[in-house]
């Protein structure tokens, strides 16, 4: 049975390399250059526009630090290399100036370059496909309202073999599907238009669930949490209900979450906090809510084995506890329920009872920094224990709170704070 199974594994791998194959070798025809229209100057539409790349916090990809907005050349980190986003001013030699709406249509919802070529999903066209027509067309009309920036766009720097348009042309073939949001008839207009939101503008799949070995995300699973490639956070699974990530959490609180950075069930740190910064702060309060209403309707998580493992001595979580009793109790109180809208609370957080722990060793090295938003201009923050604690100290009081208070995550070992402790801020 073994070699059936060996051998049919190895006709549907030359079977997926031949379909790739044939995929890479057809031609996507390039497209002409734009021709504008009177319409694309609406005020209106251009400031509908601004607010849906808001909403898909283009910019956040699309400018380099210190750079002009919108002109690219931040390399998005994959674990496959670096991917330069491009500029998406309307400069004709380097952006979107002799771009058509067909063909920024094209690359929305397909993944289709004007020139024809394929593109790299580190641009989420996997989510983006979900946009309408409608909405592509005010983005387009905003982005090319802005002022032209000749910004020259570096090639990725891809290893063997991703680099290979076979390479590519086997990751559509095995996880793209285009097509738009369909709405639920079962379900509310409110229900719809999270939904449309988060699966699509807002693309908060790409980081909330774990990707495969080939950085595809797996068919079916639907914001269940997941560590962010290349980055070394970990984003939450966001169901609200029995073993989800925000369990027990209300609308209100994802609410405030978005809107400034700080709810009663926890705050934004690490990459969730530039996407509070730079996003969800400035949506509207109907859209928020139906952001919510959709994330409540996730279903109940499969309950996770227990934390317990053969580092959860009494030595380690009483060394643990001395140290939290020292360094963190004046904040976060000794019964780990912190203070609302200051210090958030640890018993029950979603950030420090995920299954890698890699956000709390992160946290207490390098320090929370919650965003700065409109409602909390001077937000609180923790300061770095990086200097102060060796790795020791910090796996036993990673460890002491996740299993405190009724935390059931598992312990972290020395070697994980020590990879941790080495890794670059992103």
């Amino acid at each position: 049975m073994k070699w059936l199974l060996r051998t049919f594994l190895a006709v549907l791998v030359l079977a997926i390399a031949l379909v790739a194959w044939w995929l890479s070798a057809q031609h996507h025809p390039a497209l002409p250059p734009a021709t504008g229209t009177a319409a694309n100057k609406d005020p209106a539409l251009i400031a509908r526009g601004a607010y849906l790349a808001t909403v898909g916090d283009c910019a956040a990809c699309h400018t380099a630090q210190g750079g002009k907005p919108y002109a690219g050349g931040r390399a998005l980190p994959t674990p496959f290399g670096d991917v330069p986003a491009p500029n998406l001013t309307p400069d004709d030699a380097t952006g979107l100036g002799q771009w058509s709406f067909d063909a920024f249509w094209r690359a929305l919802h397909e993944g289709i370059g004007r020139d024809g070529r394929a593109l790299y999903p580190a641009f989420p066209y996997t989510s983006y496909t979900k946009v309408s027509r409608d909405d592509a067309f005010a983005l387009f009309a905003y982005l090319k309202s802005l002022s032209p920036v000749h910004s020259e766009t570096a090639a990725p720097s891809l290893r063997f073999p991703y680099d290979l348009k076979a390479s590519l042309a086997t990751w559509r073939t095995l996880y793209f599907r285009p097509g738009q949001f369909v709405p639920d008839p079962k379900q509310s207009a409110e229900w719809n238009h999270g939904a449309y939101l988060v699966q699509g503008l807002g693309h908060c799949n790409e980081c909330h669930v774990t990707r495969d070995n080939l950085g595809g995300l797996p068919a079916g699973e639907t914001l269940t949490g997941g560590q962010i490639p290349a980055q070394n956070w970990y984003a939450p699974d966001l169901s609200t209900r029995a073993h989800g990530g925000l369990q027990g959490w209300s609308a209100d609180d994802i609410v405030a979450l978005l809107r400034t950075g700080q709810s009663a069930k926890g705050a934004a740190f690490g990459p969730m906090a530039d996407v509070v910064m730079q996003s969800t702060q400035h949506l509207h309060e109907d859209d928020l809510h139906a952001i919510a209403t959709y994330l409540q309707s996730l279903p109940p998580r499969p309950a996770r084995a227990a934390g317990g493992s053969p580092l959860d001595t009494a030595a380690l979580l009483g060394r643990g506890g001395d140290l939290y009793g020292k360094q963190c109790a004046s904040c976060h109180r000794k019964d780990g329920q912190g203070a609302a809208g200051v210090y958030p609370a640890l018993a029950g957080n979603g950030a420090v009872v995920e299954p890698t722990g890699i956000n709390a060793i992160r946290i207490v090295l390098l320090g929370g920094f919650a965003p700065t938003t409109a409602a909390h201009p001077r937000p609180y923050s923790m300061p770095p224990f990086a200097q102060q604690l060796n790795d020791a100290d910090v796996a036993a009081v990673v460890s002491y709170i996740r299993r405190a208070w009724g935390n059931d995550a598992g312990a972290v070992m020395e070697r994980d704070v020590a990879a941790y402790r080495h890794t670059p801020v992103e």
